[in-house]
Formats: structure tokens, sequence, C-alpha cells
């Protein structure tokens, strides 16, 4: 069941993506043009000042720990994984990022895209602050409140300033409470590989250990003469890489 819905997921977020990049253009010069005019919509400024603050005290950015990330790759609509694996990655502050691949079950093809997925990982925290979520790297326009289960969200467009590695175009979902970013949409602006030809991220964010890591990692990737391939990544709960007890 668990495959099948996968499967599902996969075609309707190819689409999703497919028509939000094409309304971009329409999007966000109408996002402009509501918050100039005085519409009902939160202040985005404000939206990110918290963001921004709340982010700089994410205990994750100072201390090391270790996850365990289960990953499935499936090819276009086959319901049955083309490969199974296992990786260890592990963080140590401020900007080492590191992952070992445990397990691996099925077609090679599937670690390389595995590889790929987290190699991005690896870019994105050597190039430290440069790639996070803030104004330095990114405009932003407001798009709508949600609900993402059963808490209110702010929808934000992200677009990057620059055209580097580890940079996303795309959509982040705050929690309208805790200012924490919960879920992330995006396309690099640079491929990660000259062998993926598109490559779609969605990544999602809990609170595990007091700190705010991402829990998930799932991806649509076209590859090279040989098609679309789908991955889902879930993390088991992390330990903290010292045996000390958190304060």
């Amino acid at each position: 069941m668990q495959q099948s819905y996968i499967v599902g997921w996969a075609k309707r977020y190819s689409l999703a993506i497919l028509l939000s990049l094409a309304a971009t253009a329409l999007v966000f010069p109408c996002s402009l043009r509501a918050q100039e005019s005085g519409a009902s919509s939160p202040n985005l400024n404000l939206i990110l000042d918290s963001l921004e603050r709340i982010e700089e005290q994410n205990p994750a950015l100072s201390r090391p720990y270790e996850v365990t990330r289960e990953y499935k790759v499936f090819r276009e609509d086959d319901p049955t994984p083309v490969s199974v694996l296992t990786a260890q990655i592990s963080f140590t502050p401020p900007e080492t990022k590191t992952f070992q691949i445990t397990r691996a079950e099925g077609s090679p093809r599937g670690k390389r895209i595995v590889n790929t997925i987290l190699q991005q990982e690896i870019a994105s925290a050597k190039d430290g602050h440069r790639g996070d979520i803030t104004r330095s790297n990114y405009d932003f326009a407001f798009l709508r409140e949600q609900n993402f289960g059963a808490a209110p969200e702010y929808v934000l467009h992200i677009i990057p300033k620059r055209k580097e590695r580890g940079l996303l175009l795309g959509d982040i979902w705050v929690d309208a409470k805790t200012f924490r970013i919960r879920q992330i949409v995006g396309v690099p602006l640079r491929n990660p590989s000259i062998w993926v030809e598109d490559l779609h991220i969605t990544v999602q964010f809990a609170d595990v250990n007091a700190m705010w890591i991402p829990v998930s990692v799932d991806a649509i990737a076209t590859i090279h003469f040989l098609g679309i391939f789908t991955l889902s990544g879930i993390d088991v709960p992390p330990t903290t890489a010292s045996s000390a007890p958190i304060p």
C-alpha cells in the first residue's frame, strides 16, 4: 500500500511542479501587487524577521548529530522498488556533513540517484550560510495561508538571488505560530549531476531531540536515457554524536 501511495504521489507531484513553475511568472507579480495594495495577507517582512530569528536559534546548527535514512527508488509507475538503500549521515558543526551507504540492494542506478541527492546535501552544508533560506540568498513572495496537517502555515515562494549549487527555486511552508520551515518543495538552479536532466525535491522537517532537522526527503529525477525515477527517503530518529547528556 505504501509503495502504491508513493507512485501515486509521484504522478500528482510531478504535475503540480510543472504547473507551479509555469505559473511562477504570474504568481510573483500578483503577490507583490497584493502586498503593495494593502491586501489582508500577513506582513511578509515580519514573517521573514521571525523565520530568520528562529533559524538562528536552531540547536541543529551547533550540535553534532547522526541519522539513519532509508531510501526506496522506483522507476516510473512500477510499484516495486528497483533499489532499497540505507545511508548513515553525520553532521559536525559548523559545515561538515558526511554520509556512508551502509546497505544497497537492487539496481546500482538507485544507488547513483541516492548519491546524487546526498551530494546535494553535502554541498549545501559546505556552503554554510550561503544556502540558508534568508533574505541574503533569496527573494520571497507571499502566496497563501494553508494548513499543513493541523497546523496553520504561510506558503512563500522562494527565488534564489544567485545561480549557485544548493539553492532551490520553489515554495516553503512556514509554521504560522513557531515560524519554523516545515516543508520545502523546489528544483535546484544547478543540476547536481550531468546525467540528471531534471530534479524535483521535497524536504519535510520536524523537531527531533530538540533539533529542527529534515525527517524525510523525496525526489523525482529524470535520468539521461533511462527515464523518470522516484525516490522516497525517511529518517529514523537521530542520536547525538556525543554520549554526554543534553543540557
